[in-house]
């Protein structure tokens, strides 16, 4: 979390305690206030109204409002659903639930970089079709996929479209009109906020989405989502998206400018690929396959000193290999060797170079170590001769 972030929201675990939903007393009013300036500051950061944001726990639970809620609100109007094999788990997993309730969903293969194929996205659009969800960017692979052109596909048909755009969120331009997007999951821990607090943006108007809510309770966010709001962390995922839109060009140059370090140095290596698209991608996202390498290991050579991970954070301690890379195609060998690398506001250039010359030592050690080992296992296996 940035510094700054956890400033803004300490007064409201201790001066300003109040519920927001108690507005009888100061100590509501202060808290409400405080959650009604955070709404406006996040409406305003996707050219939203503030009535269009609704708080939840993260992009998971906004994902399954928004996914569950439109089954529900229009399942008398089709039970087709549109998403993308390269979807966060948060996405799949809701989807698959809804197909054993009899819903039909078409999950989209992408291209060798990642990106989907938008012809074959308007293909696959049916009268019977509900919701279209992909999102803005990849949480492997960094890929951007485009955004605006889907929304503009959906609105054509009159089918809405949902986008999970927690890894997007303060990192690039989003615009929820220009977009023509209907639903957008939000979080704050991937722009350097609190975890445990997003939203989920929720169209007004042309057209107004109707959800069904997945938690009936106090009727809080106008009954879309009830539960006590929790305003220290309301505060800092408001900061830190205030933050990140402040720096947002600058930082993400110099995102761009140490990525592009690290790719070099290890792209001196043979055999070591970039997985998704070179220039389509967040700045701060580097995810390569290594040759001959088990990416375990890697991982394993890289500590303690870098945290980097195989596959997203949810599914790190998963040993099958990365869904993502083999949607690109990637057999399951190098979907296995995969490590995905990602920088952000508080890496600085040394720890790039000391990152690139761990891994290289690391990478060469484990090929040579495996030469040995299959130079030796063959010897091993050699038949007897005369001559012995």
């Amino acid at each position: 979390m940035d510094e700054r972030v956890l400033e803004a929201m300490l007064p409201y675990f201790t001066e300003y305690f109040g519920n927001p939903s108690s507005i009888g007393h100061v100590y509501g009013w202060e808290a409400e206030a405080a959650v009604k300036q955070a709404r406006q500051i996040l409406a305003d950061a996707i050219n939203a109204t503030p009535e269009e944001i609704v708080f939840t726990s993260g992009a998971t639970e906004a994902n399954n409002l928004a996914i569950k809620g439109v089954a529900e609100a229009y399942f008398s109007k089709g039970r087709h659903l549109i998403t993308v094999q390269t979807e966060h788990r948060a996405v799949l997993d809701p989807y698959r639930y809804l197909e054993t309730l009899g819903f039909e969903v078409t999950f989209l293969p992408v291209q060798p970089d990642g990106l989907i194929d938008l012809t074959q996205l308007e293909k696959a659009i049916r009268p019977e079709t509900i919701l279209v969800s992909v999102m803005v960017a990849n949480n492997e692979i960094g890929v951007l996929q485009p955004v605006a052109e889907i929304g503009e596909i959906c609105h054509r048909q009159q089918v809405l479209f949902h986008t999970d755009a927690a890894q997007a969120i303060g990192k690039i331009p989003l615009d929820v009109q220009a977009m023509n997007i209907d639903l957008m999951s939000l979080t704050a821990h991937k722009v350097y906020g609190p975890k445990g607090i997003g939203a989920l943006y929720v169209r007004r108007r042309n057209p107004r989405v109707r959800l069904a809510p997945q938690i009936q309770g106090g009727g809080q966010e106008r009954g879309l989502r009830s539960g006590t709001l929790y305003t220290p962390q309301i505060v800092g995922f408001a900061k830190a998206v205030a933050l990140g839109l402040e720096a947002q060009e600058s930082e993400s140059q110099q995102l761009l400018q140490l990525r592009e370090r690290l790719w070099s140095a290890l792209s001196q290596l043979p055999n070591i690929h970039l997985n998704g698209h070179p220039t389509q991608r967040l700045s701060g996202n580097l995810n390569i396959s290594v040759e001959d390498v088990d990416s375990s290991a890697l991982l394993l050579g890289l500590q303690p000193i870098v945290a980097v991970s195989s596959g997203s954070a949810c599914s790190s301690t998963n040993v099958a290999p990365s869904h993502v890379l083999l949607a690109l195609g990637h057999p399951e060998s190098l979907a296995y060797a995969s490590i995905r690398f990602g920088i952000g506001r508080f890496n600085t250039v040394a720890e790039i170079d000391q990152v690139a010359q761990q891994a290289i030592a690391t990478i060469e050690s484990l090929r040579q170590s495996q030469t040995v080992g299959s130079q030796k296992a063959l010897l091993s296996n050699r038949p007897i001769t005369n001559d012995q």
